[in-house]
């Protein structure tokens, strides 16, 4: 899963990056004509790892993953001057999402490019240069396929699919000339697969974080886009307790009054934007967590693990994690029946524990 990282200058999306992946890099350049990204690869928290490492004692916990990737700021106006650079959208199209980091602080040694703060704009700025990113994108492909049909030959099957193709991006086009996300478009599962390739970043699901001072007050969040996931952060205080020492960072959290750090919380939603959650697998050698969607099946979850589990599927030992601890055993549970039998259908649950048994 990974998550890129965009924002205006000054916007302080490398604080927030620092925040989430406990770095301590500076802010990307542009440097020999490429854009730099900064990455970080951070364990998914999970609570239920050490109770299970504790009940089987393996070898070793693997938590899941996710990476954040901090991409080269937007400039205002990019787009109208002739799109975004290849080398940044080719580094946003890898990209499961987005998360655009907005200015939300006051700091006279950091002016603003606008000479004020105001996160409504600049989240409009965002969209624009995106949609126009998108529009450009949109509409080469639109002449491509024009081309395409002004040519002799082919055959029945592909002349119809090619006009289901430019009606999918006529949609497109008059969605984002009509100043709308693709997201907000409605388009089928079908069609969204059928557009991953094309790198379209208004059709990704989008995290705004507001970059909050430690004093400051929360934006007013946007209400006119339901699909889009708005939260603050107060990058610069969570980047100082994300490096320090864990007792110390708890002390920090506790004086604050943090809940938690800001690094779970982000991840958390990060999961709800993507629709995603995780399966455990247990034994000696391992407990482990993996990410899979919402709605996966046991046989879509064994691929994930590795194809030729998923190739030799046979049926699946499954249980609920809340079961399980309560049970206190494998053994307990096959005895009260909550250890139980899936075949290759079984829509798994979050935290579900898993066991496939399988035959190449």
């Amino acid at each position: 899963m990974q998550i890129g990282i965009i924002g205006l200058p000054t916007s302080g999306k490398t604080t927030v990056f620092n925040a989430l992946t406990r770095g301590n890099v500076q802010p990307a350049r542009y440097s020999s004509g490429k854009f730099e990204v900064h990455t970080g690869v951070v364990d998914v928290p999970d609570e239920r790892l050490p109770v299970l490492a504790r009940m089987f004692n393996p070898r070793k916990v693997t938590h899941a993953k996710v990476q954040y990737n901090d991409v080269a700021g937007l400039t205002k106006g990019a787009g109208a001057r002739g799109g975004l650079d290849p080398a940044l959208l080719n580094l946003l199209s890898q990209s499961d999402a987005l998360i655009w980091v907005v200015r939300a602080f006051e700091d006279m040694d950091v002016p603003h490019p606008e000479d004020s703060i105001d996160p409504a704009r600049d989240v409009r700025t965002l969209q624009s240069e995106l949609l126009l990113a998108d529009l450009v994108a949109v509409e080469k492909r639109i002449e491509r396929l024009s081309e395409e049909a002004g040519k002799k030959g082919g055959s029945p099957q592909e002349r119809e699919a090619r006009r289901r193709e430019v009606e999918l991006f006529e949609r497109l086009k008059a969605q984002l000339e009509a100043e709308r996300p693709l997201r907000a478009l409605g388009l089928s599962e079908t069609e969204v697969k059928s557009l991953r390739g094309f790198g379209l970043l208004t059709l990704m699901p989008t995290m705004v974080i507001y970059n909050q001072g430690e004093n400051e007050p929360a934006p007013r969040h946007a209400d006119d886009d339901p699909t889009t996931l708005y939260t603050e952060l107060r990058g610069k205080l969570e980047m100082e307790i994300a490096q320090m020492p864990p007792d110390e960072a708890q002390a920090f959290l506790s004086e604050y009054n943090i809940g938690e750090p800001g690094l779970n919380r982000i991840i958390r939603l990060s999961y709800d934007l993507l629709g995603v959650q995780s399966f455990l697998t247990t034994g000696e050698d391992e407990v482990r967590a993996w990410t899979i969607h919402k709605g996966d099946t046991a046989l879509e979850a064994a691929g994930v693990i590795h194809s030729d589990i998923a190739r030799g599927f046979i049926r699946a030992e499954v249980i609920a994690f809340d079961d399980l601890v309560a049970a206190g055993s494998m053994a307990e549970a096959r005895k009260r029946g909550t250890l139980r039998l899936e075949g290759k259908n079984y829509v798994l649950q979050d935290g579900d524990i898993m066991h496939v048994k399988f035959n190449i």
